[in-house]
C-alpha cells in the first residue's frame, strides 16, 4: 500500500466554511505582495511559481509551461477557497515534496484577506 495518496487525500479533505474568516480584498493586496515576487495574476504569464489567473476553482498542476513538483501534478487538490486556505497556512504540510519554498503565513484572517483578493483581482 502506498502512502502518499492518502497524504494526499487528506491534504485534499476541504476546511470548513466556519473555519475561514470572512477576507477582506482590500487588505489582501497588501498580503499580495509577497506573492508577486514568485507568482503573477496575469494569465499565461508565469514566474518562479505558476500564475494565479482563475486559481479558483483549477486543479492543482494544471497551468500550461510550467513545470510542476510530482507533488503538486498529482495532489489532485482543487484549488477551492477553503483549500486554498489550508494550503496557505503551511504548503509543506498540506502538499508533501512540494517545490514552494514559501514557508506559509499563519495569521487566518492574512490568508482570507488574501484569498479574497485572489478572487477580486481574476484569481
Amino acid at each position: 500500500m502506498r502512502v502518499l495518496p492518502l497524504l494526499f487525500a487528506l491534504a485534499a479533505a476541504p476546511v470548513s466554511a466556519q473555519a475561514m474568516p470572512k477576507g477582506d480584498a482590500a487588505a489582501g493586496k497588501a498580503v499580495f505582495v509577497q506573492c508577486s515576487a514568485c507568482h503573477s495574476l496575469k494569465p499565461g504569464q508565469n514566474k518562479i511559481g505558476p500564475s494565479l489567473a482563475r486559481i479558483i476553482g483549477r486543479k492543482s498542476g494544471s497551468v500550461p509551461n510550467f513545470k510542476y513538483s510530482k507533488a503538486n501534478a498529482s495532489s489532485g487538490i482543487v484549488w477551492t477557497e477553503a483549500n486554498l486556505f489550508k494550503y496557505l497556512e503551511n504548503p509543506r504540510r498540506t502538499i508533501p515534496g512540494t517545490t514552494m519554498a514559501f514557508a506559509g503565513i499563519k495569521d487566518p484572517q492574512r490568508r482570507a484577506n488574501l484569498i479574497a483578493f485572489l478572487k477580486a483581482n481574476g484569481g
